[in-house]
């Protein structure tokens, strides 16, 4: 019989070492490499995408230096490490020709794979390493203070930083900043996002200060553009209608016999916990949890909750957790307004991936 838990009760504590195991490839591309992302012929930037990838990992194999920086050659600063280049390299085409980067942008819709390109150059990199979403580097200096996040990562060969999506001027700041010095002490970068880098933000602010932090990130990385059919175009799964309350556990019981901790939360409880946790421990809060029952799913209306349920969704999502739910559908988490406004990309994701879980809690879909 399953352990049932609550996760509105939980306060996890999480260290500092715990936070940065965490910093992997979650489950789903644990096991991923360049020989495994099957490239589409009627795209041939994705085959120059993993050529290119594979170059930029051998290219740090042996080199001198955390980040692969040669012995005696001229550090330049944090531009100088971008400029001087041929700048031919920067539309993706330039593979084993073109002067290796010390930070690479991999620039593609929806589902074509950047993520698992992302993940395999992971794998494929030599000393410590980092891999996150660029919620969870937000998150870790939060939860570390910015000059020990810096202390920490400027030890590392590579950061990866999977979703990079500009939400606000504070984050533009914060991670100019933070690659500014990862970059200065030799930590390759590289990052996956479906808007091109000088286009990040655009729309949604117009601050002189802010765009000139816009061109210092875009000038950080050699674009590598990855094509293919976007997802975009063919909408969200439908959510399934929410189970009747009383129903929950029993279809829990029945669809995951072998699970070993069910969480039990009613949806108010749950979010109002996701206000007292810290968003970096969110990964310890469903670490053990096999299914997720949620009671009483509502429209979330506050921006500040939105976004903390947001993370949570990207972990859970990461673990692969089902989720058997009552309430409103998982395509009206969100008010029409927060779907419509600068963090549409975010909840979409949120939406999409909620709906995934709970087709697979509720219809036994997975693969979504």
């Amino acid at each position: 019989m399953a352990e049932i838990v609550s996760l509105a009760d939980r306060t996890p504590h999480v260290s500092a070492e715990d936070l940065l195991a965490g910093f992997h490839p979650s489950y789903r591309f644990g096991e991923v490499s360049f020989d495994t992302y099957i490239p589409d012929p009627a795209h041939p930037s994705q085959a120059e995408a993993v050529q290119r990838l594979r170059h930029f990992a051998a290219s740090m194999d042996g080199a001198g230096g955390r980040g692969g920086r040669a012995a005696g050659e001229s550090g330049g600063g944090f531009l100088g490490l971008f400029r001087g280049r041929d700048r031919g390299a920067r539309n993706g085409r330039g593979g084993r020709g073109a002067a290796t980067a010390s930070g690479l942008y991999l620039d593609g819709g929806f589902g074509v794979g950047k993520t698992h390109l992302l993940a395999s150059l992971w794998h494929a990199a030599p000393g410590p390493k980092a891999f996150g979403t660029f919620v969870e580097y937000t998150n870790l200096v939060g939860a570390l203070s910015f000059r020990k996040t810096v202390d920490v990562l400027k030890e590392y060969t590579l950061v990866c930083i999977d979703e990079f999506e500009l939400d606000d001027p504070g984050d533009t700041v914060l991670m100019s900043r933070l690659m500014r010095e990862l970059a200065d002490a030799g930590v390759r970068l590289v990052a996956t996002s479906n808007t091109l880098p000088g286009s990040l933000g655009e729309g949604r602010f117009a601050a002189q200060d802010f765009k000139r932090e816009i061109q210092v990130l875009a000038d950080q990385f050699d674009v590598v553009r990855i094509d293919g059919e976007d997802y975009r175009h063919r909408g969200l799964a439908a959510a399934p209608e929410p189970l009747d309350d009383e129903q929950l556990m029993t279809v829990a019981a029945d669809r995951f016999p072998e699970a070993g901790v069910v969480s039990r939360d009613d949806f108010a409880a749950l979010t109002a916990n996701l206000s007292r946790v810290h968003p970096s421990r969110y990964r310890a809060l469903v670490g053990d949890i096999d299914v997720m029952v949620l009671h009483n799913v509502e429209t979330i209306t506050e921006q500040a909750m939105a976004l903390r349920f947001v993370v949570l969704a990207d972990r859970l999502y990461d673990k692969d957790v089902p989720v058997i739910a009552s309430g409103v559908p998982f395509d009206r988490l969100f008010t029409e307004e927060m779907m419509n406004g600068g963090y549409l990309k975010k909840y979409f994701r949120t939406v999409s991936r909620m709906t995934a879980l709970v087709r697979e809690g509720q219809m036994g879909e997975t693969g979504l």
